[in-house]
């Protein structure tokens, strides 16, 4: 088996059907330092049992998935996702608080799709923009960098009318750096013919809050949002992609987030076994 390297982050999507307390087990027990929750394991448990598991386990945190979902108009259907991004926002601080020294607080947002019924993705963006307005001051009081994750525009009517980094850089824009950022998932951006020219900006501008990697293979499955694979099992290219991020002084953990069906229906060891071999394969080189 390949060492591990000390900057892979399992996020916790690769083992989707472990439990909070496998999750944190089996990634601490292959020698990986790192970890991305999502906040449904962690409601399971509950947040003060979350922070303490997670604590005991030694393991850096390093993102919290997921916010966002906001591009409702006005109504008690936006206010109730605000607040439930508020309460996401308190559970990023808590984590991030009880990880091990290195941990980031970084909540991943997705900023949600085309309410149903409407055709109008430019108000929707705004209204993306406005929800940042109201959180960021939240999120800046409670050390939280919010982190716009732009999805491929196939998901654009759906689950994320951002679809590119330089559109999630062009909202961030309006706050600072370290409130609200990006996060850059080779997933969504590899296709972008703007791509390295979009990660130096975001290096310049001091907002790449997470470097998320998979590959992208085709056919695609039925449901593409189960479509992510192996790092060296499709066509993205992460030596030059993690070159770019990596040159922009980007020095936090690299998370391997993968949602695959099959991936799912092995063991959660396994795939933590096989996510440090891909990941050794194809990222770490770059790394050196």
């Amino acid at each position: 088996m390949s060492a591990v390297d000390p900057r892979l982050s399992i996020n916790q999507a690769t083992i989707k059907y472990a439990d909070l307390a496998t999750a944190l087990r089996v990634t601490a027990d292959a020698g990986v330092q790192a970890i991305g929750l999502w906040r449904e394991p962690v409601n399971e448990v509950g947040l003060d049992v979350a922070t303490k598991m997670l604590a005991d386990s030694g393991l850096r945190f390093t993102t919290h998935c997921r916010g966002g979902f906001f591009t409702l108009p006005a109504g008690a259907a936006r206010d109730a996702a605000l607040d439930d991004n508020r309460r996401a926002i308190d559970e990023t601080a808590a984590l991030a608080a009880a990880g091990a020294e290195g941990s980031t607080a970084v909540l991943v947002l997705v900023a949600g799709g085309l309410p149903e019924g409407s055709r109008d993705i430019v108000g929707a963006r705004e209204r993306v923009r406005d929800a940042l307005g109201t959180l960021a001051p939240y999120a800046q009081s409670a050390g939280v960098t919010l982190a716009i994750e732009p999805l491929h525009p196939m998901f654009a009517s759906d689950r994320c009318v951002v679809s590119t980094l330089g559109q999630a850089l062009d909202i961030a824009a309006d706050f600072a750096p370290e409130v609200v950022g990006a996060a850059v998932d080779t997933f969504h951006i590899w296709w972008d013919p703007q791509v390295e020219e979009q990660i130096a900006r975001a290096g310049r501008e001091g907002r790449i809050a997470t470097y998320q990697v998979c590959d992208w293979a085709t056919p695609l499955p039925a449901d593409v949002l189960l479509s992510r694979h192996y790092m060296g099992d499709g066509v993205i290219d992460f030596t030059a992609l993690t070159r770019a991020v990596i040159a922009t002084g980007y020095d936090r953990d690299i998370e391997v987030e993968i949602f695959n069906a099959d991936i799912w229906s092995r063991p959660a060891d396994v795939v933590v076994r096989e996510t440090i071999e891909s990941f050794a394969r194809t990222v770490s080189p770059v790394l050196r």
